[in-house]
């Protein structure tokens, strides 16, 4: 396991707020034996709270947004560990193989990691997908206690629909279907489109426990900043809606992500 320190600013006005906090580079299990890669991101002080941060579909843990809210959170006193889905980033395992119900899994396998590193309370935060994966694992796992989803198609989405004619046909005749995404040729198969169909995630919002933060740009090209307001309507009981003006879908302006930092700080720590 591999640490370094790190001296943050308060990312208000650039100034240092004298917080250390170190990245530990590590890896865990999944359910299946494949293992996972992750950052750790523990404050200098004690702590007993711990966040678990899921990126974007084809991304990885490296995502800006994910290591400025995981480092933001540590100067806060709050333990941070995002970590790279199957097939993603620096985990092993196929692309392939990816479903709904593996990924909340992994989801599930890195709350564990974190108890075992002595956190007692638990929050789950996601961007795009990850928001997604988030909150269905939040519905189904007991020990967490706060949520938030940054940029998430909430109300659920029928993947398929976004497949061309072409890709269609290849997946009925041959099971999978090709697609390019940064840079890396992938395929997704029937599974990943059949276990998609189990889950409902509107249903899931309306009876969701912990309270939700929902975080989402009012300029997001992906993902329409109308599915944030459906989703708080249906879930405005103790939960918090952050529109950011002129944000894009990946947060891609640094001024929209100290907003962002402050304000999922602020809800773990309430």
């Amino acid at each position: 396991m591999r640490g370094r320190h790190r001296r943050l600013s308060s990312g208000k006005n650039g100034s240092d707020s004298g917080h250390l906090e170190m990245e530990q580079q590590v890896h865990f299990d999944n359910h299946l034996g494949e293992s996972l890669a992750g950052t750790l991101h523990l404050p200098e002080t004690p702590f007993d709270r711990g966040v678990v941060l899921a990126h974007c579909f084809t991304c990885s843990r490296h995502t800006t947004l994910l290591r400025e809210i995981a480092r933001e959170l540590a100067a806060a006193g709050i333990a941070a560990l995002r970590f790279d889905f199957s097939g993603n980033g620096q985990s092993g395992g196929d692309f392939a193989q990816s479903t709904h119900t593996k990924q909340i899994a992994e989801v599930t396998a890195a709350t564990d990691f974190l108890s075992e590193k002595g956190v007692l309370w638990l929050g789950l935060a996601g961007h795009s997908m990850g928001a997604v994966v988030a909150l269905l694992a939040a519905a189904r796992l007991s020990t967490v206690r706060a949520v938030c989803c940054l940029a998430g198609r909430l109300s659920g989405m029928d993947a398929s629909r976004y497949l061309t004619l072409d890709q269609r046909i290849e997946l009925e005749q041959s099971g999978r279907t090709a697609f390019v995404s940064r840079g890396r040729e992938l395929f997704l198969t029937l599974d990943f489109f059949s276990d998609a169909e189990k889950f409902d995630p509107a249903a899931d919002l309306q009876g969701l426990k912990p309270p939700l933060l929902i975080v989402h740009g009012d300029a997001d090209e992906i993902v329409p900043v109308s599915e944030a307001y459906g989703a708080h309507a249906q879930k405005s009981d103790g939960g918090k809606l952050a529109i950011i003006e002129n944000a894009d879908h990946m947060f891609s302006n640094p001024v929209h992500r100290i907003a962002i930092c402050s304000t999922v700080v602020d809800w773990f720590n309430r």
